[in-house]
């Protein structure tokens, strides 16, 4: 895990070619978009959804209501295991494509709600 690209919350402004804008920078490859920052995330398409994987986001659950997971160019579902883990912190859990995930991230952050992603990049 690396450190914050960004110490706070920023809608996605670009996303595909393997990476994302956002707040004027870019990032290669996955990123966690958490009320703690944006974060790098050593995650690509097709990698197994873990707990493990989703540690950061488990360890700053505290503001997260909902988990907006992008999964890739497809849906893929979130294992019962991770959505265990997830529910015991308190968090509803949505995987979805990365599009939809980015497009309804930038919604519920703009209504002010209590939303993390987890963005796995697509090219």
């Amino acid at each position: 895990m690396r450190d914050a690209h960004f110490p706070g919350r920023a809608p996605v402004d670009a996303y595909g070619n393997g990476g994302f804008r956002f707040a004027d920078m870019s990032h290669r490859g996955s990123l966690l978009m958490l009320p703690s920052g944006v974060h790098g995330w050593d995650m690509a398409e097709g990698d197994p959804l873990t707990a493990d994987r989703f540690q950061q986001v488990l360890d700053d659950a505290d503001g997260i209501e909902v988990l907006l997971v992008g999964t890739g160019m497809g849906m893929v579902p979130l294992p019962a295991e991770l959505k265990a883990a997830l529910k015991a912190r308190g968090i509803a859990s949505d995987p979805m494509s990365t599009g939809a995930a980015v497009r309804t991230y930038n919604i519920m952050l703009a209504e002010e709600r209590a939303v993390a992603a987890a963005l796995i990049a697509v090219v």
